[in-house]
């Protein structure tokens, strides 16, 4: 599923140092700088990469909220131990660190109050062309990848998965959503899925959608998992998860281990690529 956009005309790189891999508790990876045209700044990207193996390519697991200070390290971290648990298939895992996250995780609304939440909202059309249009050519040009792409998050990360889910489902066959922030503009997103849905008649893919005992974020995702089985469009696999045992800021190191197995089991070696 290689990217369908013009490539990006400029793009600086330069490789960081990995001194905080210890400190932060993230197993080894490579980091390097995007000059982002799209977004008009520079992004830093962390990559992990699974141990070594025999595979030629391997999926790729992106993840905003992907710095050294932010997700990163516990997702990766996951990975790792589910990899060498043999519980789950090789892969990599994209971080993109933030710098403005409220802008870039959201679509533009017409409530008040949600415009107040950041000096600038709205931006996730730009964000969603930086990863197409620049990040995902780069992961592929620098590294040995399949075309299974996925994408994981939470809170208003999760919000921009499912966006992208109905804006461009091209772009991932993977989506992992954990307590999205679907109040965002008066949960236009919730409240429109089931029109959107009809014309998407032919939308594959995976997707687990996560929610815990949030009163602004479980009555709109359980509404999206009703708008979703009611669609019952057959190359679409979705899993539901209502967790009220959970909380917005335990949800996602919670469930991430399970998310990702099911999403990425491991294979017998006689069984071939798990894609």
């Amino acid at each position: 599923m290689k990217p369908m956009l013009p490539a990006i005309a400029a793009l600086l790189m330069a490789v960081l140092p990995g001194t905080s891999n210890a400190q932060r508790g993230a197993p080894a990876h490579e980091s390097f700088v995007i000059q982002s045209q799209r977004l008009q700044e520079a992004r830093t990207i962390n990559v992990y990469l699974p141990p070594a193996d025999a595979a030629s390519a391997h999926p790729v697991l992106y993840m905003p909220d992907g710095g050294i200070a932010e997700d990163f390290p516990h997702v990766a971290a996951t990975v790792d131990a589910g990899i060498r648990a043999g519980r789950i298939a090789p892969l990599l895992v994209v971080g993109i660190e933030n710098t403005q996250r409220r802008r870039d995780m959201t679509s533009p609304t017409d409530v008040d109050s949600d415009r107040r939440i950041a000096p600038v909202v709205g931006g996730s059309a730009a964000f969603r062309a930086f990863i197409a249009e620049e990040l995902v050519p780069e992961i592929e040009r620098r590294y040995r990848t399949t075309e299974a792409r996925g994408i994981i998050g939470e809170s208003l990360a999760g919000l921009f998965i499912v966006e992208t889910l109905f804006e461009q489902p091209q772009l991932f066959d993977t989506w992992i959503a954990f307590s999205p922030s679907l109040w965002w503009n008066d949960a236009a997103l919730a409240r429109g899925a089931g029109e959107r849905l009809r014309g998407m008649p032919g939308l594959k893919g995976r997707v687990l959608l996560a929610w815990g005992d949030e009163d602004n974020i479980g009555p709109h995702a359980q509404a999206l998992s009703d708008t979703l089985e009611r669609a019952a469009l057959p190359g679409l696999q979705w899993q539901a998860m209502p967790r009220p045992d959970l909380r917005h800021d335990t949800i996602y190191n919670a469930l991430e281990a399970m998310a990702i197995e099911r999403m990425y089991p491991a294979v017998p070696a006689s069984s071939g690529d798990n894609r």
